[in-house]
């Protein structure tokens, strides 16, 4: 990590709404807020990309997302400030290279610690549908997870996706038996009013051949803490040190 860091969360302007977990000359990364989609849909309404221009930061054109996160959840986004820039850290998502970290929490009892290989495709052939399921004909799906807390029939899941395909996380945990809390496609009936519990927690990334990789963390999100500490998440432990501005 830079010596230089500053602290997380950095607010870019209090009408965007955005806060900032990292920016140098190649990228930002933004801590995407629950309810944001990245992108327009066909029920039109407010995106991240009408925010961008707003992140340029003195450079000509705004920054692109370089991976999605659905609109619901929440965390850590890569944004690539120019095209090039762009094209090598999709690069880098497109080949596995990215080391993600998610946070959720379930309904239900998993084990301490596994792996779901479980394939996936669509649940139809319509292109404007986003919705996945099981399928041995799918593509290759693999997450890894372990328990980091549990309370009251929740659990508090760290989840590492080794693929990223479309709702991967939400269909894997659902085809398990302990759906995502507040899913409001593959979760339990009558538990979305929570929204989504899931949260994009940290990324890490080799942007840089004769550097380190990159890691970057974002807190927990206000929608999930009263679960988070319940099960067992202690409030000094949710500093999560410092990201780099530069």
């Amino acid at each position: 990590m830079d010596p230089r860091a500053s602290s997380p969360n950095r607010s870019v302007d209090p009408q965007i709404g955005l806060s900032l977990l990292y920016r140098d000359a190649l990228m930002l990364v933004i801590d995407k807020p629950a309810g944001l989609p990245v992108h327009p849909g066909p029920k039109g309404g407010p995106t991240l990309t009408d925010r961008l221009d707003a992140l340029r930061f003195g450079l000509p054109r705004r920054p692109e997302a370089a991976h999605r996160l659905d609109r619901d959840t929440s965390g850590c986004l890569v944004l690539g400030r120019h095209a090039k820039a762009l094209a090598r850290l999709n690069r880098l998502f497109a080949d596995g290279k990215v080391e993600k970290t998610y946070w959720a929490l379930v309904e239900g009892a998993p084990p301490e610690e596994g792996r779901i290989d479980l394939p996936l495709a669509r649940r139809s052939d319509d292109p404007r549908s986003w919705w996945m399921k099981v399928d041995p004909a799918g593509l290759p799906s693999l997450t890894h997870f372990r328990v980091l807390g549990r309370a009251d029939g929740l659990a508090w899941l760290e989840l590492k996706p080794v693929t990223g395909r479309t709702h991967q996380l939400r269909v894997h945990c659902a085809a398990m038996g302990w759906p995502i809390k507040g899913d409001a496609i593959y979760g339990i009936a009558g538990t979305e009013r929570t929204g989504l519990q899931l949260h994009a927690r940290a990324l890490s990334l080799p942007l840089y051949p004769k550097r380190d990789p990159i890691t970057v963390v974002s807190p927990a999100p206000v929608h999930m803490r009263s679960g988070l500490l319940a099960c067992g998440l202690k409030p000094e432990d949710e500093d999560v040190g410092s990201n780099s501005l530069i």
